[in-house]
């Protein structure tokens, strides 16, 4: 008796848009958020070398930064700093942790947060990495 009421709630929820379904323009996609306006702005790749002295490791780095759309311009025209603050991160940055699960996550998180003060607040959403290699 119970399976037959949940299915009949089931039925009457989604027949009459309470419940979205799937795949259905229904009532639910009247309240999408349009996307906001960005802008891609690609970082010139880094690659920097790990270790001290005759270590043969490097970290190929490639990425984009996602901008509000206004400033793209103004965070262009930054590009040489936000290389610089790439580099001088990359470069501090001990070889070994860089084989941990977990190390791009990371990497991540603490370049974005450099690179957002280097361009100012409002500025760049996410940095979007398209390449992390260590050989």
């Amino acid at each position: 008796m119970l399976a037959v009421l949940t299915g009949a709630f089931g039925f009457y929820a989604a027949y009459t848009g309470v419940l979205p379904v799937p795949g259905q323009n229904g009532s639910h996609a009247k309240g999408a958020k349009t996307l906001p306006v960005i802008a891609f702005v690609p970082v010139d790749p880094v690659v920097v070398s790990l270790g001290h002295g005759g270590s043969d490791r490097h970290l190929r780095f490639r990425a984009q930064l996602e901008v509000n759309q206004p400033y793209e311009a103004e965070v262009a025209a930054l590009l040489p700093r936000i290389v610089d603050v790439l580099n001088g991160y990359l470069r501090a940055v001990d070889a070994a942790s860089l084989d941990e699960p977990t190390a791009l996550i990371r990497t991540r998180a603490q370049l974005l947060r450099r690179i957002q003060m280097v361009t100012g607040e409002g500025r760049v959403r996410d940095l979007l990495v398209a390449e992390f290699v260590v050989n």
